[in-house]
């Protein structure tokens, strides 16, 4: 029971640390945007919060807006701003309209007008309008999820795909100026990766985004192939962005929850880019290698790891690490694995994250479920939840990655 209130306690207290209100208030303070018309566009998992935070800070409220975020993941009314919810992680036809309703906000504007663009992971899914079909988007996201592709190489093709990616809603925006503040979701704060890059010249080539198509066997049509083989702009002058937010403040900010709660906290990296089970048994064998220490350790790992699908159950990558973790700490005393997704879903599931003990494995094996076994299915989720381990925040209001924390209790 300690250890299960002190991850809870860690996870609440880190994800309140990191939520954009503040920052976004920061990023505005002192802000001028002109005697035109402000209109205020707002993509991501945390576009409502971002909003509202922003609302809440101008002198000079929008002229207008739209706001695009999650299904659930919308808090109410924002002033004049319209609220639009959409499908992640594959796009829908919410977000195909909200995009297209985006887009006719920022049409025609002129060059004394101004675009105020609120930024957060998710945005690649939530924002888009095909060059290709819909329904080809939506398969070709599903295959990228399903054969484990990261993030990064994810977002390559995309931006190739779409109207909006790659820098090309700014150019759409132009001659308007952009005001772009952008929640980190991406390790290394890569602006053109980040939601795809909306606002900002993209670095990859279509040689690049051909490539990954040809080593993970994604099926395209012609169409789809010739439209890949287009560049992206790889120059844009009417945009001013401002990062704010990383997983790096989000293991910061863990660490210093385990240093209250008396852990003396290690921070292993903030870069976590493998297979979530693999990082699962790496953190159960760092917890196994220091069981003998006579202090309160905890090991946190921040980044995004990925699951490559071999069944059809149900989980998210962070319910995966945990699974993992529970075969390499079995038997271990006062010793828990959790991790969580700072944006409160994991994968298409309502929990943001799993926790597991030393007792874990017993109490599944009691059970007659095999850890093995469920890794294979892909169904984490039914596992941890038989067993009290899935843990459900609700959606957070921010977005910047995911963390891994071993914990040993002495």
């Amino acid at each position: 029971m300690r250890l299960r209130n002190d991850c809870n306690t860690i996870v609440r207290e880190a994800i309140a640390q990191v939520r954009p209100d503040a920052a976004v208030a920061r990023a505005l303070a002192g802000k001028e945007f002109g005697a035109g018309k402000l209109i205020l566009v707002a993509v991501g998992k945390a576009a409502w919060s971002m909003s509202h935070a922003a609302w809440e800070s101008l002198d000079r409220k929008p002229d207008g807006g739209i706001v695009i975020t999650k299904h659930g993941h919308s808090e109410g009314p924002i002033g004049n701003l319209e609220v639009w919810e959409a499908g992640h992680p594959v796009p829908d036809d919410d977000t195909f309209a909200a995009t297209s309703r985006a887009l006719e906000l920022t049409q025609d504007l002129k060059p004394e007008d101004r675009v105020l663009f609120l930024l957060s992971g998710g945005g690649s899914a939530l924002f888009e309008k095909p060059i290709i079909s819909t329904e080809e988007l939506q398969d070709i996201t599903r295959q990228l999820l399903a054969c484990g592709a990261d993030i990064t190489e994810m977002n390559t093709i995309r931006k190739h795909l779409s109207t909006v990616k790659g820098g090309r809603f700014a150019l759409h925006c132009a001659p308007a100026q952009v005001f772009a503040v952008v929640l980190s979701d991406i390790i290394g704060d890569p602006l053109d990766m980040i939601a795809s890059g909306p606002a900002y010249p993209d670095s990859s080539t279509s040689a690049q985004a051909e490539a990954i198509v040809s080593q993970y066997g994604i099926r395209l049509s012609a169409e789809a192939a010739a439209v890949l083989a287009q560049e992206t702009p790889k120059a844009l002058d009417n945009v001013e962005t401002q990062i704010t937010g990383s997983v790096r403040e989000l293991c910061r900010a863990a660490a210093d929850v385990c240093r209250q709660l008396g852990y003396e906290p290690v921070v292993l990296t903030d870069s976590l880019t493998c297979q979530a089970r693999e990082a699962g048994s790496f953190l159960a064998s760092i917890a196994r290698y220091h069981q003998n220490s006579a202090r309160s350790l905890a090991f946190l790992a921040g980044g995004e790891t990925v699951v490559k699908l071999t069944g059809a159950g149900k989980g998210g990558r962070n319910q995966e690490i945990a699974l993992a973790a529970a075969e390499g700490i079995a038997g271990l005393r006062d010793t828990a694995v959790f991790s969580v997704g700072s944006d409160g879903t994991d994968g298409p599931t309502d929990a943001a994250g799993g926790f597991v003990t030393g007792e874990t494995r017993g109490q599944l094996e009691e059970k007659g479920v095999s850890i093995f076994q469920v890794l294979q299915d892909n169904d984490a989720y039914n596992a941890l939840a038989a067993c009290d381990g899935l843990i459900v925040t609700g959606a957070t209001g921010t977005n910047v990655n995911d963390v891994a924390i071993a914990l040993i209790r002495r």
